[in-house]
């Protein structure tokens, strides 16, 4: 898989194509640090779910927090592999990468949004 060597040695990345206009890298690495700390505060959430609340019904809060978790693991990796696609295609004149992986992300995020919503719905009167 010639992206995963690049993720190792990225100064590899220099024999792709020439060199581009340095604000294309530097845009593709806020995009890369955006996706990161969407994939931290994904963990970050994740643990916090497992971790506080306790009177949560146990296999809603295990499951909340291992999709959150997971998710902020996916995406950190997704991060980095996305990364060297656009770099690559910059150096090399070509057109961006297309992904489903937003639509992917925005659907797990949703559900665990409806789950949670259900879950403080359900606990609104409970005092």
């Amino acid at each position: 898989m010639p992206h995963l060597r690049l993720w190792f040695a990225p100064e590899r990345m220099r024999d792709e194509g020439g060199t581009p206009d340095y604000r294309f890298s530097l845009a593709n690495e806020r995009t890369f640090l955006a996706w990161i700390r969407t994939a931290v505060a994904l963990v970050v959430g994740g643990f916090a779910v497992g971790l506080f609340l306790t009177g949560l019904w146990a296999p809603v809060r295990i499951g909340t927090a291992l999709t959150l978790l997971a998710a902020g693991a996916l995406v950190a990796l997704r991060a980095m592999h996305h990364w060297v696609r656009c770099e690559r295609a910059v150096r090399r004149g070509e057109e961006l990468p297309v992904s489903r992986f937003p639509v992917l992300l925005s659907l797990v995020v949703g559900m665990v949004g409806l789950v949670m919503l259900a879950v403080v719905l359900s606990r609104w009167g409970e005092g």
